[in-house]
Order: C-alpha cells, then sequence, then structure tokens
C-alpha cells in the first residue's frame, strides 16, 4: 500500500482536524479498511442527526451492500489517481434519500495507515420531477458489467466502480506518448487505438478485443456508443465491457471436440493414417482427375509378412509398435501427392498418382519392400519383416477404384502363393 499510495496525505491522529471544526459545511472522514467514519466535523455529525463524533465513528454500517463498499473503494481509487472527484452521492439520514453533490480527497489514516476518503459537502442536488434518473444512475454503479465514457481523445471522463476494479493496475501518470487511458485497457495499445478511431467513424459499434485487466487476460466484447456530455455538451464515447471470456473458451473447447471426433472418423488412432472411408473419397476424386488430364495412376496393396508371428510371438502391443513404424515409413517414402491408408490388420493400400509407365509403379513397389525389410526397434529387441504388393494400374486395369483395388489384391495373394516378399502387375485379362 505504501508504494501504491506513497504521494498521499498521512493523517495520523485526529488531532491534526481541529482547524476543519471551523468549516460550516458537512466534512467527514471515512476508513475503508474499517468500513466506517473515522471523523466528522459538527455539521456531519448534525447531518446525522447524532449527538458527538464518536457515535459517527461507532454508527451500525454492517447492513451497507457489497455494492455500497465497492463504489466507496472506486472513489477512493479515483480520487487517489486524480486528486479530487467531484459526482453525487445519495445518502439516507433517518432512513431518508438524500442526494448530495460531494467532493472527495484520498488520504492515509492513523499509524496503519488505513486507507480513507475526506468528503466535503457543499450542495444539495435537486432531483426535480424525476428521481428514475438516480435509480439509473444507481444501477450503473452496482452493475458488474464496466462502464466508462472517454472524450474522443481517448481520455476518461468518469467509470462504474466495476470498471475501476478491472483496470486498477493501470498507471495513467506512467502512460507514454502515443498511448490513452482508451487504449491502455487494450492488451494491444495499438489495436485499442484503431478500435477508438473505428468507434469514432462509424458512430459506435460493438466488437470483442483481448484486454489487458486486473485479473490477467480477458475477452471482452465492448459496446460503444456516442453520446454527450451532460454539462458541456462535448461529445463522448460510452462503452459497455462483457467479459466473455468463458463463452470464448466455451466455443474453443467445442471446436476442439469437433476437430477430435472428426479427427477420429476420418483417420485412424493407431497409425494415424486416413481411414478406408476417407481414402476412398480421395482416390474418387483424383480418378476424376485422371480421368479429365488422362493421366495414369498405380494402385498398390500391401500386405505385411510375418506379422502374425509377432502378435503371436511378443503380443499385441509390439504389434502395434510395428504397425505405427510401418506407417511411418510409408508415408517417408510415398510422395506428398500420394494416397495411403491401412485397408485393415497388416494390409496396406496406396494410391500413385501421375505415374509414366507400369514400370515406375513396379520400381516403387521393390524400394518399398526395401524399405520395410530393414529391422523394426521395438521394446521386445529389434524385429524384420517383410512385405509383399500387388499393384493395379489406371485406365488399364480398371476405371473405378474397387476394381482395382481387387485386382492389386488378387495380384499380391500370387506374390504370397509365389513364397512371399515380391511385387506382381495385375493381368489385364483377370
Amino acid at each position: 500500500m505504501e508504494n501504491s499510495y506513497s504521494h498521499l496525505v498521512h493523517i495520523q491522529s485526529r488531532d491534526e482536524l481541529r482547524l476543519y471544526e471551523l468549516i460550516p459545511n458537512v466534512v467527514w472522514i471515512f476508513d475503508l479498511d474499517r468500513h466506517g467514519w473515522w471523523w466528522g466535523n459538527q455539521a456531519a455529525i448534525d447531518f446525522w442527526g447524532l449527538k458527538t463524533v464518536d457515535d459517527l465513528i461507532n454508527k451500525d454500517l454492517s447492513g451497507d451492500t457489497q455494492g455500497a463498499k465497492d463504489r466507496t473503494a472506486q472513489t477512493f481509487e479515483l480520487a487517489a489517481r486524480q486528486g479530487l472527484t467531484i459526482d453525487p452521492w445519495t445518502t439516507y439520514p433517518n432512513g431518508k434519500p438524500k442526494t448530495l453533490h460531494m467532493m472527495h480527497r484520498a488520504v492515509l489514516l492513523g499509524p496503519q495507515k488505513h486507507r480513507g476518503i475526506i468528503a466535503y459537502i457543499n450542495e444539495e442536488v435537486n432531483l426535480g420531477e424525476t428521481p428514475e434518473n438516480l435509480l439509473l444512475v444507481e444501477a450503473m454503479r452496482y452493475t458488474n458489467v464496466l462502464v466508462t465514457s472517454f472524450t474522443f481523445d481517448g481520455a476518461m471522463v468518469i467509470e462504474n466502480p466495476a470498471a475501476t476494479e478491472a483496470y486498477k493496475q493501470i498507471n495513467t501518470a506512467a502512460l507514454t506518448d502515443g498511448i490513452t487511458e482508451f487504449s491502455a485497457r487494450f492488451a494491444d495499445p495499438a489495436e485499442g487505438a484503431r478500435c477508438l478511431e473505428k468507434a469514432i467513424a462509424e458512430q459506435g459499434g460493438r466488437w470483442t478485443h483481448r484486454m489487458q485487466t486486473s485479473a490477467g487476460l480477458r475477452d471482452h466484447t465492448l459496446d460503444i456508443r456516442i453520446t454527450r456530455h451532460p454539462l458541456s455538451g462535448d461529445f463522448l464515447i460510452l462503452m459497455s465491457e462483457y467479459d466473455v471470456t468463458s463463452l470464448h473458451k466455451a466455443l474453443q473447447d467445442a471446436r476442439d471436440a469437433q476437430e477430435k471426433l472428426q479427427q477420429m472418423a476420418y483417420y485412424e488412432a493407431l497409425t494415424g493414417l486416413p481411414t478406408l472411408h476417407l481414402f476412398q473419397d480421395m482416390a474418387s476424386a483424383q480418378l476424376t482427375h485422371a480421368l479429365r488430364m488422362k493421366e495414369k495412376l498405380a494402385v498398390m496393396f500391401i500386405d505385411l509378412d510375418g506379422f502374425k508371428n509377432v502378435n503371436d510371438s511378443y503380443g499385441h502391443e509390439t504389434g502395434d509398435q510395428v504397425l505405427k513404424n510401418v506407417a511411418q515409413r510409408l508415408k517417408d517414402n510415398l510422395r506428398a501427392s500420394d494416397l495411403l491408408a491401412r485397408f485393415g490388420g497388416d494390409e496396406f493400400v496406396a494410391l500413385q498418382l501421375d505415374i509414366k509407365s507400369a514400370d515406375d509403379a513396379i520400381l516403387f513397389a521393390g524400394k518399398i519392400i526395401n524399405v520395410l525389410a530393414e529391422p523394426i526397434t521395438t521394446q521386445q529387441g529389434n524385429i524384420t519383416i517383410g512385405a509383399s504388393v500387388g499393384i493395379a494400374l489406371y485406365p488399364q486395369h480398371g476405371q473405378d477404384l474397387k476394381t482395382l483395388i481387387n485386382k492389386a489384391d488378387k495380384a499380391m495373394y500370387q506374390v504370397k502363393n509365389a513364397g512371399k516378399n515380391g511385387v506382381r502387375l495385375a493381368s489385364a485379362d483377370e
């Protein structure tokens, strides 16, 4: 507290206040940390219908609402920053409301340096025939919505307690050139300056920005309107801020969940490869493109040799490690434009795009066999497997994906029957 309020006058004892007795207007001092009066002159004692200053100090304020306490704290903070606040307050002497024009200065009180405000009352406000206006003012003071008015230059005119609390960390005296009280609230002050310009140019609007509050970075929806100062008639910015951080987080969580579900629907959890359904959709599009561009494609059906023995000898956890390693090796050796999916079990299917001849596909399949023949490191040690590959060409062996996969599958089984670990091109008449 000393660092924050060291510039304030420190009233160490009530003996220092004798001269205030000479002031005919009401003067009292309120102790925020005790939430009670610290002192009052005779006019203040008479105002409250009491007999002594001790009656004022001991007056029961346990019925005060949290909103009233918040507003008192706001008044102290504003007075500490600005030196003086002037605004109407409603008090309740003898239980009846009385609205007063009050000036406040912030001070420190007693040995413990409690936060205090000196209230000077020099006139009673005439509400006329419209006391409802006071209700609107009171509503703004006690709402949790942050409400602030600014000049077109970005200087703060007045704010409600909620706004004071939210931005109490901003030291207006330390603002550098180009940063206003308006833009200082934004996580990016330059963004705040642009928002102010846009609000003036468009005569208000509603936008959501990341704000730097006393509670940290928060997402606020700013509802900005153009209004006039009730006394000077100058145009002002009236800004209401709504904290939508929780809503944005909920929406982002929903998007993340949707993406996760989509990932689960279209990609395998084990290998990360596209599901067969997604592969079929993408492959159909590539076949349509190949037909239009008169290109050749190759469908490869890859079956692992010796994988059953891996599961039987080392267990399914090790088998899963092998499948993930195989999937990664296949992805690393296919072109970025080629497609790959796990067909099921230890079978994979690949679509190689825009090949020039059958030799290109056969050469690539041989490379795949060599890559998969390299030992795979697992927790159970190094494991070696093989691969049998069948190839079907578009358009030579079929015009649709189902036909091409079937023919590549048959060619692969011919490799299996011939001793495994090899490549075979489908026959045109099969």
